[in-house]
């Protein structure tokens, strides 16, 4: 058993599975970054933000996003705390946008079932790890969507802040990004995609990757088969810098280097949402679009 309180005194680091691919893309010369206020905060605190459009070329939304930060200030105790998802549902698919929506809902109503408790009594004790938390988190999200939407699947990256640790949850091909200073970028999760499984494999390369009409294939994703197998793990928290989660619409129409220009140069995350997603729509906007940035204050 696990006191939260202990959780946020560790300063342990967990690295993210050995094969996730961290790709660093640095940005042009004559771009001015901004970075993120280095003063202190007291409370230690989460800002986050969030942004979403139907795109150009669908008529109707099957994302599903979630953000909730929270926060507790006292004597000797300071405790933030997050919750941020990004569901997309898989096109093709009947009721892509049941799915996700269903998968948000589950994988939230059931961590902060389990969170709630802890915060509001300190000597509590959270009976499983942090890892098999979001694990069976996923597990309910996997039952939601089989008995909400059968036949149907959806993305989901779900990051968990607490304190200074992150645990994610990802399954499909929504991303979870850390976006640093001077356009530095680093990837968090891994696409279950074919194509991605094809590059890792040597059979083709990164820029014929990008042009296949079969890019957007999934080999695994929430609510497809009765066995599931999320990639789980614990990161620190990106400071200096943003956690971004989003979805394909975004990531699959903007460079990572234009992704980390807009944040920087924006002057809140709220814009920076924003003006994410008016440069996917200008970008010709072909899927729905979600973005959830998250900035840590201490």
């Amino acid at each position: 058993m696990t006191s939260i309180f202990k959780i946020f005194r560790s300063k342990k680091r967990t690295r993210p599975l050995s094969h996730t691919k961290v790709d660093t893309i640095p940005l042009a010369d004559n771009i001015a970054v901004g970075t993120p206020e280095t003063e202190h905060y007291e409370p230690a605190q989460l800002i986050s933000a969030c942004g979403q459009s139907v795109g150009k070329q669908r008529d109707h939304n099957e994302d599903c996003l979630f953000a909730l930060s929270y926060c507790i200030g006292g004597e000797g105790v300071t405790i933030p705390l997050g919750l941020y998802i990004v569901a997309d549902g898989m096109g093709g698919h009947q009721y892509g946008e049941v799915a996700s929506n269903a998968a948000v809902r589950s994988l939230s109503a059931h961590i902060l079932r389990k969170i709630h408790p802890l915060l509001a009594d300190p000597s509590a004790k959270l009976e499983e790890s942090l890892q098999e938390l979001m694990a069976s988190a996923v597990s309910e999200a996997q039952k939601a969507v089989m008995h909400a939407a059968p036949g149907s699947g959806t993305t989901l990256t779900a990051a968990l802040v607490l304190g200074e640790q992150t645990i994610i949850a990802h399954v499909g091909d929504s991303r979870a990004y850390a976006l640093r200073p001077h356009g530095r970028v680093e990837a968090l999760t891994r696409d279950h995609s074919l194509v991605r499984r094809l590059e890792e494999l040597g059979h083709i390369t990164p820029e014929e990757a990008a042009t296949r009409p079969d890019r957007n294939v999934l080999y695994r994703a929430i609510g497809q088969g009765e066995s599931l197998e999320p990639d789980i793990f614990i990161i620190p928290f990106p400071q200096p810098g943003y956690l971004m989660l989003c979805s394909d619409g975004l990531w699959g129409v903007l460079p990572e280097s234009e992704l980390t220009e807009i944040v920087y140069n924006a002057p809140s995350l709220h814009k920076a949402c924003k003006e994410l997603v008016r440069a996917a729509n200008a970008a010709g906007g072909p899927d729905n679009i979600s973005v959830v940035l998250v900035q840590l204050l201490n």
